[in-house]
């Protein structure tokens, strides 16, 4: 049969409110054209993150009601420690209230002004918190994905080349560590092979640098390896997961997104000396090692989940569900980054605005006339989040057991209607910004009538 099902049953619903075009206009009028700083409740269908935007199962939620809320040596802290041991293999883990506090804490212990963080690409708030410090984040993007349309897979790949040179370049101890992200979020969330893995792994050490991996969507990478690689079509996933933290040092993870919770983050090593540096950062700032700023109902959600995660039939539905939705725009016309993710489908939005240039943010017009058009709430992956970049995206994420095929229906009709007029679309200008992750708080307006065609 072709219909993949859904590998689970709905036992709670959370209703939304049904929108009119006309109240729309006035929301993101009065959110400036910021989708960030539109409100859950005006918003249909939430495809701007899969942060912390799941729904939690049964188990989950009866793991909510055991959680042990012990300040020090909570029980539900040595059980998450337990499980992530036995997925990870790192000696050291500590819990923290989310990822973006893990990589404070991390580049807090390792890095100083001038230093440099190579990785395949560093998303928004790795980025922000490298040069927070006064160091440099440096992407070393595979050519592949240089060319959005293109079916090859593993272009999430770290360019092993042009990182050995850049690294023969570079004066001994200008880099202290290296990353790599799986997937890799900043190029439509492509995977990264097991080979590449090994390579970048081998280089770094081969220099004495240490490896961490940006893992915040770990298992769906490890699908991918299944999935793509013949010597791993055979293995399970836990272990194909192993094998890919095997090959780095440690690593961060934002739980919220395969950790299948809705707060949470996880900072994993296995040296003993940046442990106890980390540890006492920690303290400073999220709190005792075994809470980490979290509940303890937040902990024992959190090893429930990295339980769950690795289920093939949960892995495959995420699959069926993004090549749907990616395949159905297609249809409509949408120019779509192939090939599509797991936790989100990416639009070409210059390709799809080409009258809009990159200044004028074509990815930020486009999801707000999404939002216009059918109330759904997308985000801009390209010069309002980053700067200067090759590309401009529509990301549209799909959080993880939340929406029905009508909703991904509703999503592919509404991108259609927005197609069709996608002629008159303007761009858009900063009228206020933030020196830092400006994405998020950015006040914008539209051009002015024929500014977008550069008249």
């Amino acid at each position: 049969m072709k219909t993949v099902l859904e590998p689970f049953r709905i036992k709670a619903v959370e209703p939304f409110r049904i929108t009119s075009e006309a109240e729309r206009r006035d929301l993101l009028a009065r959110a400036h054209h910021n989708l960030f700083l539109v409100k859950a409740e005006d918003v249909m269908i939430d495809l701007l993150t899969d942060s912390g935007t799941g729904a939690m199962s049964t188990e989950q939620w009866a793991a909510i009601m055991t959680g042990d809320e012990s300040y020090a040596g909570s029980r539900s802290f040595f059980e998450l420690e337990a499980v992530v041991r036995d997925l990870t293999g790192y000696r050291h883990v500590f819990p923290v209230h989310q990822g973006r506090a893990a990589e404070r804490i991390l580049f807090g212990c390792m890095l100083t002004p001038g230093q440099a963080v190579p990785n395949n690409a560093h998303f928004d708030t790795t980025r922000a918190n490298v040069e927070y410090l006064g160091a440099e984040a440096k992407d070393f993007v595979a050519e592949a994905a240089a060319d959005l349309r293109d079916d090859t897979p593993w272009k999430g790949n770290l360019d092993v080349e042009r990182l050995a040179a850049w690294l023969d370049e570079q004066p001994a101890g200008r880099v202290p560590v290296g990353m790599l992200t799986i997937t890799n979020n900043r190029v439509g969330g492509q995977p990264v092979s097991m080979q590449n893995l090994r390579e970048v792994g081998e280089l770094y050490r081969s220099r004495g640098i240490p490896f961490l991996l940006d893992a915040a969507r770990f298992a769906e990478n490890a699908w991918w390896i299944h999935r793509l690689d013949p010597a791993w079509r055979e293995v399970p996933l836990r272990r194909v997961a192993r094998a890919m933290f095997d090959l780095a040092d440690g690593c961060m993870i934002s739980a919220k997104k395969d950790g299948l919770v809705n707060i949470g983050g996880l900072l994993c090593l296995n040296d003993d000396a940046l442990a106890a540096k980390i540890k006492d950062l920690l303290i400073l700032g999220e709190g005792f090692p075994t809470y980490g700023g979290l509940a303890g109902r937040d902990l024992a959600a959190l090893a429930q989940g990295l339980r769950e995660v690795l289920d093939e039939d949960y892995l495959q539905y995420r699959e069926a569900s993004a090549q749907y939705l990616a395949e159905h725009l297609e249809r409509r016309g949408v120019p779509v980054v192939r090939p599509a993710g797991l936790h989100a489908v990416y639009v070409d939005a210059r390709a799809a605005l080409p009258h809009v240039p990159p200044e004028q943010l074509p990815g930020q017009a486009l999801a707000c006339e999404l939002y216009l058009q059918g109330g759904v709430r997308a985000v801009e992956i390209g010069t309002l989040m980053f700067g200067e970049t090759d590309h401009d995206l529509v990301r549209l994420c799909l959080p993880r057991r939340v929406y029905t095929q009508s909703h991904i229906d509703w999503v592919i009709e509404s991108f259609g209607e927005v197609m069709r007029r996608k002629d008159g679309i303007r761009g858009l200008r900063i009228v206020e910004q933030a020196p830092v992750l400006r994405a998020f708080t950015a006040r914008l307006r539209p051009m002015a009538a024929g500014a977008a065609t550069g008249v």
